[in-house]
């Protein structure tokens, strides 16, 4: 018996390795009771259990746009809004801090980065990008392995009435190597709950010891299985449910150390499990999926879903439908929670990947897509309420990115049309227009779709020269990439636990808060004495002492230094020893960690724990910070008062020198706006307002009409900052003061009235993407300056308007106004200047350009038809021309050889045309009886080649350069190799 079972669990080990997708072999149900209730009643049931049941937490789904985390580009699982917690990071104020036993049901996106499912979806019945994750978390201890085992049988077999015989369990099986041995615990756990031996499967690191990431923490998991054969032949399992019990961390040198705390992170997919109870072999099948797919049907009028896949899915009719559903569904839900198509975190999504399926497969009608919004809403709008609030908008970008991406394809056919026009019949296909047309280019086609599209028309592409082009991008990217900034110090999680583990209490930090207004109107700002509570070295070793030069951490029992947070730069200053104010003890920065506030500096001299100290910032940057911040606060309430109550903070970054405002936006700003925008911030500070601030309970601000807030965990009191109306009454719903002046949550520091400010100018504004503007502002005196060099750049542009009018009297001289005009472009483009004069002057002066081009053109056809009179007075009619003219320039030259071959179009000519320093320009055309033996590149390459230089062009037409003082040898070349030709 032994034996039977061990082989079983051995064939089962490589049955679960190879993670089985939902094949549909069989046509039995799934489950032995009455179909059970909709996917809505599945996710209520798991909330409810948790919270009635266990007295669990409910906490909204996170946005699927990480908070904070740049290490993920979308939210994957449900426990990445509880990173602060395992980290031991969470603010202490905040209602995060104070969670033990919570549930949810998460939002989840893979698609880019480590966990990508993209190119998985359609080709099974199983794989989604987007997904629900069931989860419920136990921090700190509160329960561990058995509460959690227990809750969790207690709610499949009791609750949602899954066969016991059906659910097979694994543990960890120990690593050696890592010292870490089975978790025979969790093991007896399962028996104890009446899981046979024969059903409890035992495996090693890679599939039952699950890490946050390469560091970090991490623990053994148990899995729970359900056998979708029923007892029937071979057990098929899939997972259903993985409990993750954290009690190790991962150092950065791959050793593992105990947690200060232990976690349960439990984790399980809603589609699969759905599917499950509704007895379905496909998350497809599910009610989840079975509106779209209907929709789908009945929108393209293709033949039903039938759930095939691989090649029994003959035309990739089935694919197409199941690429098509996830994809409006994630869209929907990305979307919903402000991640628009095109921002940074999409590369690698490929959303044209829906629309060739829907349009190339299922025969959809253009806008088709934007139509399924309201079923994805219809579907998942209850459990996520931000999908009905935004669902116009969803449909409308929706519809709007699949326009633009079919314009693009359009006008991509015709580009490769045209460009294979020029090729010959052995010719490849350019690598520089295939970069074109690519996402790395101007079009944003995929690179595989252009290589189809050449392959439909039986071209090449030229594959080394596409190589070599990504690879000087990545240089070009390298070189102009940030400078990473140098990782500060910073406290793990097991410094802060063991800050916790001493009561050492987080740091008083409201001194930041202790400054004033002198009657003069400048600000006074008090120091601030404290107490050296630890030290800490560049690797974070905690020390009872520092020597001199050492750069070290310091953690004070308060402080008045601002931590970089809220998008707000940090403080910078010095604190000198009690006692000892002639020793400076510079401090670079100031972080927050688990609401610890920990002051990077260079020690001069000896410091110690239990060292009195006192702190002073630097007032000026202090000073340009308060002031950047609530001009920031005045950007977006203006931003809002321009363009509509819809107009929402994305995220923001200002230090001393300028601020950064991201915002969601219908359409790009237009100068008028721009300019409007402005106009009210400077009424504001023109006004100046007071600013008023007051910590107030949370609770108080959840229902105040025109309250800004960011997706951000808030602290219990929290901060909020007023202008021109005392918080008391902007919190008052009635008052509705939220909705006419800028009220908004915020920990930064700010002027204490607007009129510091004294002026803010935009000076920048793109498209991060779709329905995503960044827009980059200055204030004070450099706003001032932009002011000032905008005028200036104006009369500049005034001058060149009126010299284009004036005329010019020859070509060298409207050469001269094109290049003046040019300069005065780059400089409108790159100066520090208001953004919506720049749009303006740019505007303005790229006019100019194409007029002074028009001009050189006429003078040019002038000059060229002139100098053709006089050679053909000189060339008597023959087969030949090969002469010298003078011309400013190889456009000009261009010009006089196709109007002498215009009039005698029997003849082929070569004209020589000597300039400064020795350089010769060369052009010439074959006439059309020579060809295809004559040919014009290999005429000027002759001649130029003589020449030392290089020549390029077609059969017909060609150019060239070289260098020579010997004129008469470079004709008679050209001749003798024309002679020889015709």
């Amino acid at each position: 018996m032994a034996a039977s079972v061990a082989a079983t669990a051995r064939r089962l080990r490589r049955a679960i390795r190879r993670s089985p997708a939902w094949r549909g072999l069989s046509h039995r149900p799934l489950s032995s009771e009455p179909p059970a209730a909709k996917a809505s009643a599945v996710r209520a049931a798991f909330l409810n259990f948790f919270r009635d049941r266990h007295g669990h937490r409910l906490v909204p789904s996170a946005s699927v746009r990480p908070r904070g985390d740049p290490s993920l580009l979308f939210v994957n699982a449900g426990m990445n809004q509880f990173k602060p917690i395992f980290l031991g990071t969470v603010d202490p104020r905040s209602e995060m801090a104070g969670f033990r036993r919570v549930a949810n049901s998460q939002k989840c996106v893979r698609a880019g980065g480590h966990h990508n499912d993209l190119e998985d979806v359609g080709r099974d019945l199983s794989h989604h990008t987007f997904f629900e994750m069931l989860g419920n978390w136990a921090f700190g201890g509160e329960y561990f392995k058995e509460e959690a085992c227990n809750m969790a049988w207690e709610l499949l077999t009791q609750v949602y009435g899954i066969p016991e015989e059906r659910l097979w369990v694994s543990y960890f099986d120990g690593d050696p190597k890592a010292g870490l041995d089975p978790d025979l615990e969790t093991r007896d756990i399962w028996l104890s709950l009446g899981v046979p031996a024969s059903r409890v499967l035992s495996f090693g690191p890679q599939e039952n010891f699950w890490e946050m990431g390469d560091t970090g923490p991490c623990g053994p998991c148990t899995e729970i299985h359900y056998d979708l054969a029923g007892g029937v032949g071979a057990p098929q399992l899939i997972e259903l449910w993985n409990l993750v019990f954290m009690q190790h961390n991962r150092e950065t040198d791959g050793s593992l150390q105990p947690l200060p705390q232990r976690h349960v992170d439990t984790g399980m997919g809603l589609e699969r499990l759905v599917a499950v109870l509704q007895g379905k072999h496909s998350t497809y099948d599910t009610d989840l999926f079975s509106p779209l797919l209907n929709a789908i049907q009945q929108g393209c009028r293709a033949p039903p879903y039938l759930g095939r896949v691989g090649v029994a899915d003959e035309g990739r009719t089935d694919t197409a439908y199941r690429v098509v559903a996830d994809h409006i569904r994630t869209l929907s839900v990305c979307i919903s929670d402000g991640v628009f198509p095109g921002m940074s975190v999409w590369k690698g999504y490929r959303e044209d990947r829906a629309v060739r399926f829907s349009m190339e497969i299922l025969k959809a009608p253009p806008g088709f897509l934007g139509s399924l919004v309201p079923i994805v809403v219809e579907t998942l709008g209850d459990a996520y309420p931000e999908l009905q609030r935004n669902s116009a908008q969803i449909a409308n970008l929706v519809s709007e990115d699949e326009a633009a991406f079919l314009a693009s394809l359009e006008r991509g056919r015709r580009i490769i049309d045209r460009t294979l026009r020029t090729l010959g019949p052995s010719d490849m296909f350019p690598a520089e227009v295939a970069w074109s047309l690519s996402l790395c280019g101007d079009l944003g086609l995929p690179l595989d779709m252009v290589e189809l599209m050449l392959e439909e028309k039986g071209v090449q592409l030229d594959s080394a020269g596409l190589e070599r082009l990504a690879q000087e991008e990545a240089q070009h990217r390298a070189r102009q990439a940030e400078p990473v900034q140098k990782q500060g110090l910073w406290l793990d999680v097991h410094a802060l636990g063991e800050l916790q583990r001493q009561g050492v209490p987080p740091t008083d930090d409201s001194p930041k808060y202790n400054y004033s207004l002198r009657p003069s109107g400048s600000y006074e700002f008090g120091t601030c004495e404290a107490q050296v509570l630890q030290l800490y070295t560049e690797d974070g070793t905690a020390v009872a002492s520092v020597g001199k030069g050492q750069r070290c951490g310091l953690l004070l029992d308060r402080t008045n230094f601002y931590a970089e947070q809220g998008g707000q730069a940090s403080d910078r200053g010095y604190l000198v020893r009690a006692g000892q104010e002639d020793v400076l003890f510079p401090v670079a920065r100031a972080q927050v960690c688990g609401g610890f506030i920990l002051h990077e500096a260079v020690a001069p001299e000896c410091l110690q724990i239990g060292d009195q100290v006192q702190l002073h910032v630097d007032e000026t940057w202090r000073l340009g910070c308060m002031a950047k911040h609530t001009a920031t606060h005045l950007l977006n309430w203006a931003l809002r008062q321009t363009l509509g109550p819809g107009t929402e903070q994305q995220g923001s970054h200002l230090n001393p020198e300028q601020l950064r405002l991201d915002v969601t936006t219908q359409t790009p700003l237009t100068p008028e706006q721009l300019r409007a925008v402005e106009n009210t911030v400077q009424e504001a500070v023109g006004q100046d307002e007071a600013v008023y601030m007051e910590e107030v309970p949370l609770a108080l601000t959840a229902q105040v009409p025109g309250l800004r807030s960011l997706d951000e965990v808030y602290p219990d009191p929290v901060r909020v900052v007023s202008v021109g109306v005392p918080v008391a009454h902007a919190l008052d719903p009635a008052s509705q003061a939220a909705l006419q002046t800028s009220v908004e949550l915020c920990c930064g520091t700010h002027l204490l009235r607007t009129g510091a400010v004294g002026d803010l100018v935009i000076i920048g504004d793109r498209q991060l993407s779709k329905g995503t503007t960044r827009l980059l502002a200055v204030t004070g005196e450099q706003a001032q300056q932009a002011r000032e060099l905008g005028q200036s750049l104006a009369q500049e542009v005034k001058a060149a308007t009126e010299r284009l009018s004036q005329g010019s009297r020859d070509v060298a001289e409207a050469l001269r106004l094109s290049k003046d005009i040019g300069r005065l472009i780059e400089a409108v483009e790159t100066a520090v200047m208001p953004q919506w004069q720049r749009r303006e002057l740019l505007a303005t002066v790229k006019m100019l350009q194409r007029r002074a081009n028009t001009a050189i053109r006429k003078l040019q056809m002038g000059q060229a038809a002139k100098k053709t009179q006089e050679l053909l007075e000189r060339h008597l009619k023959g087969p030949l021309i090969v002469d010298t003219v003078s011309a400013e320039s190889l456009s000009v030259l261009v010009k006089v050889v196709r109007q002498l071959c215009e009039q005698a179009p029997s003849t082929s000519v070569l004209l020589l045309s000597p300039q400064p320093m020795g350089k010769v320009l060369c052009a010439c055309q074959v006439a059309q009886g020579a060809m295809p033996t004559f040919t014009a590149e290999a005429w000027a390459l002759a001649v130029c080649s003589h020449m030392g230089g290089k020549a390029w062009g077609s059969r017909v037409v060609a150019q060239g350069t070289g260098s020579t003082t010997d004129l008469e040898a470079a004709l008679s070349i050209a001749r003798t190799y024309a002679l020889s030709q015709l």
